[in-house]
């Protein structure tokens, strides 16, 4: 079991940057490919990217694709969301996943329910 706890959310205006941190503690953080999602008020949950084990291949969503990196250190147990000329629409709750096990080379898939583990979530508001 790993537990997850996302930070580095806050309020900032459009065209702004943030970088998002999850930290994982618990079971190996190498075993576990990780994801990024966001969920607006209203709307279903959203995948933002995600990253394989090794952290060599990663996956965005095609709205996320030039604007958001995600990244991750196994050594510090922790993958990131580096999120770049942010828009309004970013706005929303981004959570953090894990899915355990998978080909260490492979990126996760972008459906929420092929993760076991989930953080709390930070908040991100964009203000135009």
């Amino acid at each position: 079991q790993v537990q997850l706890v996302e930070s580095g959310g806050g309020l900032l205006q459009a065209g702004g940057s943030l970088r998002l941190s999850c930290a994982a503690s618990g079971r190996t953080f190498s075993s576990y490919r990780m994801g990024w999602f966001r969920q607006a008020p209203g709307k279903e949950r959203e995948f933002v990217s995600g990253i394989s084990r090794s952290g060599g291949s990663t996956i965005y969503a095609d709205s996320m694709k030039g604007r958001f990196t995600i990244s991750r250190d196994n050594a510090k147990n922790t993958v990131y969301l580096q999120m770049n000329n942010l828009k309004p629409e970013d706005t929303a709750v981004y959570y953090c996943a894990a899915d355990q096990g998978g080909n260490y080379f492979n990126p996760p898939g972008s459906r929420p329910s092929e993760y076991e583990y989930w953080g709390q979530g930070t908040q991100v508001t964009v203000s135009s």
